[in-house]
């Protein structure tokens, strides 16, 4: 069965974000801003792409939605992060509808004879290196409900928040539903509705879903660039750091290296 995960990387979208920007000119500026862009890029090194890079099933897709107008330097620097990364695609695109942009951009990577799963990620994020693997059998596991239903959803929720920086990372464990990291749909042949049409802590309102809680799925990154963090009255998250018992449960589950990202945060 296909796989598809589908990433934006600072894609200057039509709608999409929680904080809203008065034309595209503006929110390009905001995206491509060069700190806000190194913060991405450093999360992006670290914590997003290790995990992915180190899946125990590869054989997957991954789309990263760019705009048109990403500066060459960033457009550059992104494929020579991709470049042992096979599974990756650069997909530009100019500024449009959210939804429907992305749904066209992982509807042209389907064969829509076929039924897909499909799996959203952010560019701060990260799955454990089973998770195509385990999204895979947990889709064999409902096979009779995904006949009956056009789409049916899937829900890791067990994860750590974390935040990343020159001493290493600070962490910590939490059950949360439907906060759209280690979340994917089965969607059935001729369907055209993608995982992007539907918001992340909705999509139970949709279709029937499956949730998991026995092991840790997803590090969902914190920083200063989160767009749920650019609302007023957000208050800041208190996170441990970190002992060397916790660092190399992230090594093993999510490939993520606290000596690189001490390196890379410096």
């Amino acid at each position: 069965m296909q796989v598809i995960g589908f990433c934006r990387f600072s894609y200057p979208a039509e709608g999409g974000f929680q904080v809203e920007h008065d034309d595209t000119g503006s929110r390009e500026a905001y995206l491509y801003a060069p700190a806000r862009m190194e913060e991405r890029f450093r999360h992006f090194e670290c914590i997003c792409l290790p995990g992915l890079k180190a899946q125990t099933d590869s054989d997957f897709v991954l789309l990263l939605l760019v705009g048109t107008s990403l500066p060459a330097e960033y457009r550059a620097r992104l494929e020579t992060l991709l470049a042992d990364f096979p599974q990756a695609r650069i997909v530009a695109r100019a500024p449009g509808p959210h939804r429907s942009v992305c749904q066209e951009v992982i509807n042209d990577a389907r064969d829509m004879d076929e039924p897909c799963l499909q799996f959203r990620h952010d560019d701060d994020d990260a799955v454990s290196v089973d998770f195509v693997a385990t999204l895979r059998e947990a889709a064999l596991d409902v096979s009779a409900l995904r006949a009956k239903h056009r789409l049916v959803g899937f829900d890791w929720n067990r994860g750590y928040v974390a935040r990343p920086d020159a001493g290493g990372i600070c962490a910590e464990e939490t059950v949360t539903p439907y906060w759209g990291v280690a979340q994917a749909m089965a969607v059935k042949p001729g369907v055209r509705q993608s995982i992007m049409n539907f918001s992340h802590n909705k999509i139970l309102r949709f279709m029937p879903t499956v949730t998991f809680t026995d092991s840790p799925m997803y590090v969902r990154g914190h920083n200063e660039h989160n767009d749920s963090r650019q609302k007023k009255h957000v208050k800041p998250v208190a996170l441990p750091r970190l002992d060397a018992a916790g660092e190399a449960l992230f090594r093993t589950r999510f490939a993520i290296d606290a000596d690189q990202v001490r390196r890379v945060f410096a």
